[in-house]
């Protein structure tokens, strides 16, 4: 028995991004929240890329923000470069990235932790859960000290059980040289917790002043900046650029001639790593047929020197690191400041979750972030948010909160985790969502901040201007509507620079707005009625308007998946029971035991025929109710 240090409603166990979110979604909800961290040093640390957002994670980011989360607000108060991506594709697909000044980052988010109500920050390190019953009562500390709570969140990010590998030198350690937590596992694996390992790597950081910049190709920031906060009003600058450099035959030669000491290729590594962020390594023998691979420098922040290479994660031996390095053009002569390495940790089966994120084992004890498989930090700030919200109401005794996938990434996150498991590290993609069309970044607010509002992480100060934006929208929409334009030589001129065609007879504003070549402000010379808006109005009548009947239409999929959904399976039924389900299908249904047909339909395995067994029995069982 430890000593008792007092109990609270929710405890937290880590504070990267996940453990960050969900400490301070708990505390502002009213729960008393305590959360731990191996070192004070290290809340909200980026360890890895020193960004925020790109391709679909930028999405997550504005839809953490749209729910009450600080990930957002907080990229928007240290970046140091924004950019959109895929401006060249549709809406759907467009994604902000900012480059973060690393420890600005890492000082305001602990000012947010150590200035919130009903949260109290501990460094130190937990070694194990109190369970009784089959419900978490608590947790203990490696001093010994025990804290009696109502609700576990376990956030430990690539720090549980850490190994870091670089050649053929291995030793324990999460990122950055600080202490792994090494007495947790055991502690999981006695209450039934299943966990895995795997393996994530880094890129190294090198010295500026080694790099011959006149050599790399300049990328330049957007401006203006599109914020992620939805509350952030004020102009946002850039205040560097980032380059690009590119590997070449003798970079490549060098690293196939040592692969062998790798110690992913020496099998020295038998953790799964992400699929869909290789080593250099993994590129160069997956990708032979390329010459020459892209990678990016990326300043870690304004007062520092450390510059960070984006694409060249790997695990190979420092020698090698810096021969391969060196033949790049535009680092011949680079010092390395922090070497590249890979780092092995445990995770748990995310096929052990609900919905909710709680733990189907243990009532109580809910996973987030890395811990549940996935890579990223959007990724695990995501499911932080969605843990400590759903932590917070258990202990209020309050009906937990879900996400669907036709709502928001976070709800396919989820439901990817929950339904199909990962075999390797989970990142967020566009390509993963069949409602992409209607999860923009632009709208994240229009579809989640309601909820957001509702839980009660939305003020109603920020609700009413919310409000009075979504009114913005839909009167502009209105009036453009009716709003005549006649055929003029200067229209007709901007429609055949555009590659439109020209104009005969009168038309209606929205009309012309549709068309794919005009965009809104485009046509602000011939509409002098026009209100003064703001850009993200006017983003959002032009975007309703000429994706109107692609809205319409996947709408349409989204009312058919909520038929589904609402049709609700018994937690606890037994699947082999029910005669005409293939047994594949039971046993996947069995290990996962969906919610609803909608979740059913989605596990790998299960079948339309299945479905509709499914279907046929649960009208069956509805009959005999009403008899």
């Amino acid at each position: 028995m430890g000593y008792q240090m007092g109990r609270c409603d929710v405890a937290v166990i880590g504070a990267g991004h996940a453990g960050v979110e969900a400490a301070m979604a708990a505390a502002r909800l009213g729960a008393a929240t305590i959360l731990f961290t191996l070192t004070l040093d290290g809340i909200a640390n980026l360890p890895c890329n020193p960004s925020i957002g790109g391709t679909a994670k930028g999405h997550l980011v504005r839809e953490i923000d749209a729910l009450g989360g600080v990930m957002g607000i907080a990229a928007d108060h240290t970046l140091i470069q924004s950019r959109m991506l895929n401006m060249g594709k549709g809406p759907a697909v467009h994604s902000l990235r900012a480059q973060i000044d690393r420890r600005a980052y890492h000082t305001y988010v602990k000012k947010l932790l150590e200035g919130q109500e009903n949260l109290r920050i501990k460094q130190d390190e937990v070694t194990g859960v109190l369970v009784e019953n089959g419900r978490i009562r608590g947790i203990r500390t490696r001093l010994g000290a025990e804290y009696a709570a109502d609700a576990v969140i376990i956030a430990t990010g690539t720090y549980l059980n850490g190994m870091i590998h670089v050649g053929e030198v291995s030793y324990p350690s999460g990122p950055d040289g600080v202490s792994p937590a090494t007495g947790l596992t055991a502690d999981l694996q006695q209450h039934g917790i299943v966990l895995r390992r795997f393996k994530t790597g880094t890129p190294s950081r090198v010295h500026k002043r080694s790099i011959d910049f006149d050599q790399l190709e300049e990328q330049k920031g957007d401006e203006p900046i599109v914020p992620f906060s939805f509350e952030t009003t004020e102009p946002l600058q850039n205040q560097v650029s980032c380059h690009i450099a590119y590997t070449n035959e003798e970079t490549h030669r060098i690293i196939l001639e040592n692969l062998d000491k790798s110690p992913i290729y020496s099998g020295r590594i038998h953790a799964i790593g992400p699929r869909y962020c290789p080593s250099i390594e993994d590129k160069i023998v997956r990708f032979s047929d390329k010459p020459r691979h892209q990678l990016f420098v990326e300043p870690m922040g304004m007062d520092t020197q450390e510059m960070y290479l984006q694409g060249l994660s790997s695990s190979l031996p420092e020698d090698v690191q810096i021969a391969f390095l060196r033949t790049i053009k535009g680092f011949e002569n680079l010092e390395i400041m922090r070497n590249a390495y890979a780092i092995e940790y445990d995770c748990c089966d995310p096929l052990d979750l609900r919905a909710t994120l709680e733990f189907k084992a243990v009532s109580g004890l809910y996973g987030a972030g890395q811990f549940n498989g996935t890579s990223g930090y959007e990724e695990a700030a995501a499911q932080g948010l969605i843990a400590g919200i759903n932590a917070a109401r258990q202990t209020q005794g309050k009906e937990p909160i879900t996400l669907s996938r036709s709502s928001s990434y976070i709800g396919t996150l989820i439901d990817d985790l929950v339904t199909k498991g990962c075999s390797d590290p989970y990142r967020m993609m566009t390509s993963r969502s069949e409602f992409r069309l209607l999860l923009r970044q632009d709208n994240a607010d229009e579809r989640l901040t309601p909820l957001g509002y509702e839980i009660g992480l939305i003020s109603e100060q920020r609700y009413q201007r919310f409000l009075k934006k979504m009114e913005q929208i839909r009167e502009e929409k209105q009036r453009v509507s009716k709003v005549n334009v006649a055929p003029s030589r200067e229209l007709n001129e901007l429609l055949v620079s555009r590659g439109t065609a020209e104009l005969m007879t009168g038309t209606k504003m929205d009309d012309l707005i549709r068309r794919p070549q005009l965009k809104y402000d485009d046509l602000a010379p011939f509409d002098p009625e026009r209100p003064e808006l703001s850009f993200a109005v006017r983003e959002q009548v032009e975007i309703q308007l000429k994706y109107e009947g692609y809205i319409r239409k996947q709408q349409q999929e989204v009312d058919e998946l909520k038929r589904l959904e609402g049709r609700k399976l018994p937690e606890n039924l037994d699947y082999g029971k029910i005669s005409g389900l293939r047994l594949e299908a039971r046993e996947k249904l069995n290990r996962v035991k969906p919610r609803d047909v909608g979740q059913a339909s989605r596990i790998s395995g299960v079948n339309p025929a299945d479905i509709s067994t499914l279907l046929i029995w649960l009208e069956q069982q509805e009959g005999e109710k009403n008899d």
